[in-house]
């Protein structure tokens, strides 16, 4: 089996997600322009460093969502899909997921963003297999159904959780490394791990530390974005 597997912020989509959405929410009116923009900005910092608290940060990216509740916070992500997500999603992203398909790989997005973002956005670029982080969800008080709590569930598909979280789709349909050939393009550093252990990594629009990882290495540097719109 082939694989094909994509980052998503700054690798398929010119924007991150979860720092988009925490500005979508102050656009809305959700949270308190300065403080949530200073925590975001500090938490995003954290993410490009290699040094996020991943639990920390889904509390803080969910509490807006957790206290609107399911209606309103879909509602919103429709507006956030039209208004700024969509608009990041270049020609060149949707080529290079669309080339893949024509082979006839199977395509995996495999992201460190929370699935509440992320499952729309795999779904507009056709992309049936998500690993994101999943959240922890309830029961919500009137009955009605269950809801997000902040928490995250099992593990988070950052760094090296992201070979974890591989492993155990892997093992669901009773594959391993041996009986599949990966492809992954990422942009950032924190996928090291992931980038190591498949067969053909591709540092797609790298961060400064990982494109010289990949010169020394000789793994192909594709700068999406300037060779592909």
């Amino acid at each position: 089996m082939n694989l094909a597997l994509f980052d998503l912020d700054h690798t398929l989509l010119q924007i991150d997600s979860d720092h988009a959405w925490g500005v979508h929410t102050t656009r809305i009116g959700w949270t308190d322009p300065e403080a949530f923009a200073l925590r975001n900005d500090a938490f995003y910092a954290h993410y490009k460093a290699g040094t996020l608290d991943i639990h920390d940060y889904v509390r803080f990216a969910t509490d807006a969502v957790r206290e609107r509740g399911p209606q309103a916070a879909a509602a919103a992500h429709a507006d956030f899909m039209r208004e700024m997500v969509l608009p990041a999603l270049l020609p060149a992203a949707r080529e290079l997921v669309e080339q893949h398909r024509a082979r006839g790989d199977t395509l995996l997005l495999v992201t460190a963003t929370n699935e509440f973002v992320t499952a729309p956005i795999a779904d507009a670029l056709g992309i049936e297999h998500l690993i994101a982080v999943q959240l922890e969800r309830a029961p919500l008080p009137d009955g009605s159904g269950d809801w997000i709590t902040g928490a995250i569930r099992g593990v988070p598909s950052a760094r090296e959780g992201k070979v974890t979280r591989m492993q155990a789709w892997l093992a669901e349909r009773g594959l391993d490394w041996d009986r599949v050939h990966c492809t992954f393009y990422s942009d950032s550093i924190n996928d090291l791990p992931l980038l190591e252990k498949v067969q053909v990594p591709v540092a797609t629009n790298p961060d400064d530390r990982l494109r010289a990882i990949a010169q020394t290495r000789g793994w192909r540097i594709l700068d999406l974005f300037e060779k592909l719109t």
